[in-house]
């Protein structure tokens, strides 16, 4: 059973910095690709980031290339959220495999 548990948000102020965390379990983490999506107060889901099973290559959406930085380890999913906005906020959430964790909020205000 794919379990998925997201910490490490919390308040920032504009241009601060945050790191995401996701915890894998049930599933051979080194076998799947994974990926982060957001959800803004009254807004859809929004992709954000992806990465390969062995960490050989990452994608970006375009809101958040050059700031965000994807990687894993261990049996650990990674986002380093660097230079955040305000539109930044929203809940963010760890996907592998089509399951998805309960989501981490983080708000970006001053």
């Amino acid at each position: 059973q794919v379990q998925l548990v997201e910490s490490g948000g919390g308040l920032a102020q504009p241009g601060g910095s945050l790191r995401l965390s996701c915890a894998a379990s049930g599933f051979t983490f080194s076998s799947y690709a994974m990926s982060w999506a957001r959800q803004a107060p009254g807004k859809g889901l929004e992709w954000v980031s992806g990465i390969y099973s062995d960490g050989s290559d990452t994608y970006y959406a375009d809101s958040v290339k050059g700031r965000f930085t994807i990687s894993r380890d261990g049996l650990t999913l990674y986002l380093q959220m660097n230079s955040l906005k305000p539109e930044d906020t929203a809940v963010y959430y760890c996907n592998a495999k089509g399951s998805w964790g309960q989501g981490t909020q983080v708000t970006v205000s001053s």
